[in-house]
């Protein structure tokens, strides 16, 4: 039986088709290869935004928040001109200091393209980036607990207490208001926790050396007494701005923004607008991935909030969010 097989001719041509589809099928990989590591990048720098953002927002909205009532200038025991601990309230160890924890009067405020806190930055604190400090009570009501800050309020009046005991006078008062008219809620109170929060972006993570991150310090409790953590929020977020939107006429709209640390907010402060109360908090983030993206060469200037950052011309992924957040409590 004759067989016959491929002459060298056929044997070259079909070396070379298959060349063609090997190199055809390498460049698709390498392609898709690509794509998923640029998406994987930007879905890895979105994740970040957005995981910062939720967390200050989710503070923001409940600020000026204190339990059953949103006055804090209606609160005992604050910060009062000339004295920012008039009840002697412990305070915690490493404090930023007694007005940091007790200034209800301003249950939004910040630092502008500083740091300024009295409490050390970990790691020290990034340049041109505000910090932002929110004051509130827990959402849900708990029990009198020791050594926590607390404050016990009713729809008209509150008090700052740690004894993990109710102040007399909102006893006296609930029994009093049962006695005249059980029905009556006005003397009801409740107990919160006082929720205190700083955040401030830190040019070095502790868990990513070299990469930026948001971090925050909080008021905490023990039986031993209020203290504060200062725990990393977001490696990645690189500076971070807020402005403030202010209502000067009583009409719970805002009539103009402002930068942490205006006056115009401020009871305590020469400027200050009677009636001017913060209604919307605008925050802007930079993010930046945590490595080096080989291709990439940013060379935009960004410009959040007030500051303009420069050209970085690096390697480094990077994008711009921000976000306007209306304050749950500061409608009259």
């Amino acid at each position: 039986m004759k067989q016959s097989g491929l002459t060298l001719v056929e044997l070259m041509v079909a070396l070379a088709i298959g060349s063609f589809l090997m190199i055809g099928a390498i460049q698709i990989y390498n392609q898709s290869r690509q794509a998923f590591v640029v998406n994987e990048s930007i879905a890895r720098v979105q994740e970040t935004a957005q995981f910062a953002m939720d967390t200050i927002e989710a503070d923001l909205r409940m600020a000026s928040n204190w339990g059953r009532n949103s006055r804090g200038l209606a609160v005992e025991g604050r910060s009062i001109i000339g004295n920012a601990n008039p009840n002697g309230l412990p305070q915690p160890i490493g404090t930023c200091s007694a007005d940091w924890v007790l200034n209800l009067a301003l249950p939004i405020d910040g630092v502008n393209n500083g740091y300024g806190l009295a409490c050390a930055a970990t790691n020290g604190s990034q340049a041109n980036s505000d910090v932002i400090t929110i004051r509130r009570a827990s959402v849900a009501h708990v029990d009198p607990i020791l050594g926590q800050l607390q404050i016990q309020s009713t729809r008209v009046q509150g008090e700052i207490f740690a004894t993990g005991v109710i102040p007399p006078a909102f006893t006296a008062a609930t029994a009093a208001s049962a006695a005249d008219d059980p029905t009556d809620p006005a003397f009801d109170s409740e107990t919160h926790n006082l929720i205190v929060t700083s955040y401030y972006v830190s040019p070095t993570s502790t868990l990513i050396n070299g990469v930026p991150t948001l971090r925050r310090h909080r008021l905490m409790g023990s039986v031993a007494g209020p203290w504060i953590i200062d725990d990393e929020v977001a490696p990645g977020v690189e500076n971070l701005q807020i402005q403030l939107g202010i209502d000067v006429d009583a009409d719970n709209t805002v009539d103009r923004y402002v930068n942490p640390g205006d006056p115009i907010y401020n009871p305590t402060a020469v400027g200050f607008v009677p009636g001017a109360r913060i209604m919307t908090a605008r925050i802007w983030m930079v993010v930046r991935g945590v490595t080096i993206e080989p291709g990439i060469q940013d060379n935009r200037d960004f410009e959040p909030g007030d500051v303009d950052l420069g050209v970085q011309n690096d390697s480094f992924r990077r994008m711009q969010v921000s976000k306007t957040i209306l304050l749950r409590n500061a409608r009259t």
